[in-house]
C-alpha cells in the first residue's frame, strides 16, 4: 500500500515510481507542497542551496525553475558535476524533483536546454527527474496550444516515465491568454486529451480576474477525468506578508486542488522561506509541517 506523501521518509521517495507518486499525492487529501527554486543566481545563505533552504522550511517537491538542462548550473551544491547536480539535489534534500520545461515556438531565441521537447525531458529523466511542468515564464510567450503539443510529443517518449505536469501561472506575455483566458475549460481537456497527468492552475487572488470559484471548476473537471491539479503562485507574492499568503492558501484548499505551489521571486530564486513554512501550516498544521521539516533524510 502507498503511504500518503505527508508521511514519506525519503527511503520512500526513492522506491517510488510515477503510478505510486501520483498515488500518494492524491492520498495526502490537498496537503502537498511543491516550492520552485532557481540555481543560477546566488543562493541566499550563499554556500547552502536554495533547494536544501526551500526543504528545510517544508517542501515536499522541488522544481528548478531556469535550469538549462544542456548547460547545467546550480549554485550552492557542492560537487560541482553538471551530469550530478539534480542526483546531488536529492542527496541533499531528500524530495522529489521536478523541471521546469518552456513550450515556446521555433522563432524563440530562448536556450534549447530550457525548452520542451523530448529531447530536455529524456535529459531530464536521465539527470533524476521525477517530473517535468511545461509551463512558461514571464515574457516567454508560451501559449496554450504550444503547451498541447509538447505533452504530446513527450507523452508519446517518456509518458510511463515522467509524470507531466502543465499550465500556466500568469500570461507568460501572451495578451489574448491572461485573466480568465488563462486556462479555460477547453484548455483543460486539450490538455488532459493530449496526456497530463497533473494540471497546473493559478493559484485565486494570484491573476486579474482569478477566483476560487473558477478554479474550483477547473479543478472539479480534471478530477472527473482522473487527472490531479496543482495551483500554483507565479506573480511575486511568494514574497508577499504571511496574512496574504494564508489566504491564498486556504483559497487553494477550497477549490480541493492537490498540490500547493509557491513560486521563486520572494527573494531571487526562492520563495521567503518564512511563507513556506506559513503556507504549509495553514493548509496542514503544525504538527504535518514540523514533521516535514525536522524529518531526517537518512530516515
Amino acid at each position: 500500500m502507498v503511504k500518503r506523501l505527508l508521511d514519506c521518509n525519503t527511503s520512500d521517495f526513492k522506491d517510488m515510481g510515477k503510478k505510486e507518486i501520483l498515488t500518494s499525492i492524491k492520498a495526502s487529501e490537498g496537503r502537498v507542497i511543491i516550492s520552485e527554486i532557481i540555481g543560477v543566481v546566488q543562493p541566499l545563505l550563499y554556500n547552502i542551496s536554495n533547494a536544501e533552504l526551500a526543504a528545510a522550511f517544508g517542501a515536499d517537491l522541488l522544481l528548478l525553475n531556469m535550469f538549462d538542462l544542456f548547460n547545467p548550473v546550480f549554485y550552492g551544491l557542492q560537487k560541482n558535476n553538471p551530469d550530478e547536480i539534480i542526483k546531488e539535489i536529492k542527496e541533499l534534500t531528500g524530495r522529489i524533483i521536478g523541471v521546469n520545461l518552456e513550450a515556446v515556438d521555433e522563432a524563440s531565441n530562448l536556450t534549447p536546454g530550457r525548452r520542451a521537447s523530448v529531447a530536455t525531458a529524456r535529459k531530464a529523466r536521465e539527470m533524476g527527474a521525477d517530473f517535468i511542468v511545461l509551463t512558461g515564464n514571464p515574457g516567454t510567450s508560451v501559449s496554450n496550444r504550444e503547451i498541447v503539443k509538447a505533452i504530446t510529443s513527450i507523452k508519446e517518449e517518456l509518458g510511463e516515465e515522467l509524470i507531466l505536469a502543465a499550465g500556466k501561472m500568469h500570461a507568460a506575455g501572451v495578451l489574448s491568454e491572461s485573466g480568465e483566458q488563462i486556462i479555460t475549460e477547453q484548455d483543460v481537456d486539450e490538455f488532459i486529451e493530449a496526456g497530463c497527468d497533473l494540471l497546473l492552475l493559478p493559484a485565486p487572488g494570484s491573476v486579474p480576474g482569478i477566483t476560487m470559484e473558477y478554479i474550483r471548476g477547473l479543478v472539479k473537471l480534471a478530477h472527473s477525468r482522473e487527472v490531479l491539479t496543482m495551483t500554483t503562485i507565479g506573480t511575486s507574492q511568494e514574497g508577499a506578508d504571511q496574512q496574504t499568503i494564508r489566504e491564498i492558501a486556504l483559497l487553494c484548499k477550497m477549490t480541493g486542488t492537490d498540490l500547493h505551489h509557491l513560486g521563486d521571486a520572494g527573494f531571487p530564486g526562492i520563495a521567503i522561506p518564512e511563507n513556506i513554512m506559513s503556507y504549509s501550516i495553514a493548509i496542514r498544521g503544525k504538527r504535518h509541517t514540523y514533521s516535514r521539516m525536522a524529518r531526517s533524510i537518512i530516515r
